[in-house]
């Protein structure tokens, strides 16, 4: 999944409920000024905090590693 994606998820679903970012941010324990620049596309947010929002909203974080080629 693309990172842009994830940044309209994550403000589709705070919309979705009505959450001003002030109050997701305090929800996240993530700094306004973070989530702000997470929301207008900029940055680039760790594991730890798409963590921390995603259980703010009640969305689930997974992660899925690939291996794209062969290099053996």
């Amino acid at each position: 999944m693309h990172s842009g994606e994830i940044f309209n998820i994550v403000k589709s679903r705070r919309e979705s409920l009505n959450i001003t970012q002030e109050t997701l941010a305090q929800l996240s324990g993530i700094a306004l000024r973070t989530l702000k620049q997470f929301e207008s596309g900029k940055g680039n947010p760790t594991l730890q905090t798409l963590q921390k929002l995603g259980d703010a909203l009640g969305l689930e974080v997974t992660v899925i590693i690939k291996n794209r080629g062969s290099n053996s």
